[in-house]
């Protein structure tokens, strides 16, 4: 049989025992969820490069600046234009690094007459502008 203490100040005693026990097993594992750290997403994850053409079309042998900002990049980062060609990005001689602020600007020549598709990249990394489309007449 259960016996109970006689005297009112043994079971206030023996309530905030039991009260302090399971208020430090609940902050334990409290403490235990919050400790863990949230893994960071890789530079090149949150890196990105934003692109806006002077013009969208150019005579042969006209030139084009393309600017905008990087995010994630260092200053001094290098960039290089690229543009598509049978499918794949071949990068062009135009090249520039980020700056102050984290914007860019490059001037490209353009000579082949068509469509053309560029876009920006970071040298050295998986990180591209979105690519835009220049037509040359």
């Amino acid at each position: 049989m259960h016996r109970t203490p006689r005297h009112p100040a043994s079971r206030a005693l023996a309530a905030g025992a039991l009260s302090l026990a399971l208020l430090s097993v609940g902050s334990a594992g409290a403490f235990a969820t919050e400790a863990k750290p949230k893994p960071s997403p890789s530079p090149s994850a949150t890196a990105s490069i934003t692109i806006k053409p002077s013009a969208t079309s150019v005579n042969a042998g006209g030139s084009v600046t393309f600017t905008g900002r990087t995010q994630g990049l260092k200053v001094g980062w290098p960039l290089v234009l690229q543009h598509q060609k049978g499918g794949k990005w071949i990068p062009l001689k135009a090249t520039t690094k980020t700056k102050n602020g984290s914007s860019y600007s490059l001037t490209a020549k353009l000579n082949t007459v068509g469509t053309e598709h560029l876009r920006v990249s970071a040298v050295g990394k998986k990180v591209y502008s979105p690519a835009v489309t220049v037509n040359v007449t």
